[in-house]
């Protein structure tokens, strides 16, 4: 860089908002617990796995021992050694392993070096440069990880195909077999799980990153130090096309196609029949497996799209409010509810609630807010079709007081059976918006009588 470039740089990094340590420490918390989060279920499937292997180990001997030995023995112990190495460190990573966290693990770890490289953009504040030096060792600690998780999914997947091959001559190992595809199918979807979580930014994650991306010099750090500038030894305009050097031009592969079925009329048309035949069957597998990574990874069972979610991932908030006209007993009211739902299924969801019925007087010349009761509710959402769910519920209404009703009369308690339509559609990433219409069929036991038909707008998130 010469010195006029230099001095221009500086002056632009003066005039750059201090990048706050919460940052780094947000960078280390996150990495730190998804680095514990893959080294867990990394142990827990290769345990797994050793216990299967085990089992079919011991079922073999009874047929053929000498087989057994040979196919389960080496196998085993490289297992082990494999379990036993997940809780140190691969040491340097290399190759396709370095890029199995992905564009954003990539973007957060060059953000680190950038930073650790310029002077004057991270606020100065007690030991800040401890905690970049932390972050940036937690970072590498994950890459490490991920890289151990790819070369266990990648021995789990060969070996998998090496024992359906192996144990195809033999009865009664098709359970066993398909325990080992299931296992082996939950943890590579168990860790994308883990990724899809680890790629959500706070708030100051997301402010740093935008404020560093404007920075021309980030973006030259990155052409330098990136996975894809690594892939291609991309330096620059020159290096770019001696990284292409030894790659297949268009013409070299029409060449090699003509070669292979002929230069005539209809080579072309054999070619694009065959290529539309081949992208029609993968958009097909990638519509029923999306989240698949290698076509080596298809189950031979029907996945369970939930089992990789936790407990706190399968919860989903919301909101609704409801209003209800005034009679002659009460005013009109807004029910204020909020609720929380369980997915137990990827096109089903049950939960309860709570809301707060608020009066609001008689009309525009009778304004005044009261409390009139509350009610408890449960419900069942199951999706029908795009965007329409059916719903359906049970609730519990209290309205302690009615005008106009002598006492004893009225019903403290009123019980109601839902049963409708709901529209869900999506506000943004995070937010989802809703309507439903639902129908009680227990509106003629109420005293007094209340509305059979409900409308309820609310939003989940």
């Amino acid at each position: 860089m010469s010195a006029l470039g230099a001095h221009a740089q500086d002056s632009l990094l003066k005039k750059v908002t201090p990048i706050p340590a919460k940052y780094l420490s947000q960078v280390k918390q996150k990495s730190d617990k998804m680095e514990r989060l893959v080294t867990k279920r990394s142990e827990v499937a290769l345990a797994r796995f050793m216990k299967q292997e085990e089992k079919l180990k011991r079922r073999l001997a009874r047929v053929d021992s000498l087989k057994a030995n040979n196919l389960f023995t080496h196998s085993i112990d490289s297992l082990g050694s494999l379990k036993s190495r997940v809780k140190g460190k691969l040491g340097k990573y290399s190759g396709a392993l370095s890029q199995s966290g992905g564009p954003y693990l990539d973007s957060l770890s060059n953000s680190l070096g950038f930073l650790k490289e310029s002077k004057g953009l991270l606020e100065q504040s007690k030991g800040i440069t401890d905690k970049l030096n932390g972050s940036l060792k937690s970072v590498d600690n994950l890459k490490d990880k991920l890289a151990q998780a790819e070369q266990i999914k990648a021995y789990i997947r060969e070996r998998k195909q090496l024992l359906k091959e192996q144990l195809s001559q033999y009865t009664g190992f098709t359970k066993d077999l398909q325990k080992m595809n299931k296992e082996a199918y939950y943890y590579a979807q168990q860790l994308k799980e883990y990724k899809e979580v680890f790629k959500d930014k706070k708030k100051a994650e997301q402010k740093a990153m935008e404020m560093i991306k404007k920075l021309p010099a980030f973006n030259d750090f990155m052409s330098k130090h990136s996975q894809l500038a690594s892939l291609f030894n991309i330096q620059g305009a020159a290096g770019s096309a001696q990284s292409l050097e030894g790659l297949q031009t268009r013409n070299q592969v029409e060449q090699l196609i003509q070669q292979r079925l002929g230069g005539g009329p209809n080579a072309g048309a054999a070619v694009s029949q065959q290529m539309a035949e081949a992208r029609s069957r993968l958009n097909e597998l990638k519509s029923k497996f999306p989240d698949l990574d290698n076509a080596a990874e298809m189950p031979d069972f029907k996945p369970k799209e939930m089992k990789t979610k936790s407990f706190l991932q399968r919860l989903e908030f919301g909101s609704n409010i409801q209003f209800q006209r005034s009679t002659q007993f009460f005013p009109t009211t807004s029910d204020l509810a909020g609720q929380v739902a369980y997915k137990f299924h990827k096109n089903g969801s049950a939960g309860v609630g709570l809301s707060y019925k608020l009066g609001m007087g008689t009309g525009f010349n009778d304004i005044h807010f009261s409390g009139q009761g509350m009610s408890i509710r449960s419900f069942v959402d199951w999706k029908l079709k795009g965007t329409f769910f059916l719903n359906g519920g049970y609730e519990q209404n209290y309205q302690p007081s009615y005008v106009g009703v002598p006492d004893g009369v009225g019903q403290p308690w009123t019980p109601s059976g839902l049963l409708g339509i709901s529209k869900k559609y999506k506000i943004n990433s995070k937010l989802k918006g809703n309507m439903m219409v639902l129908f009680d069929f227990l509106y003629n036991s109420h005293v007094p009588r209340t509305d059979p038909v409900k409308v309820r707008f609310g939003y989940n998130f």
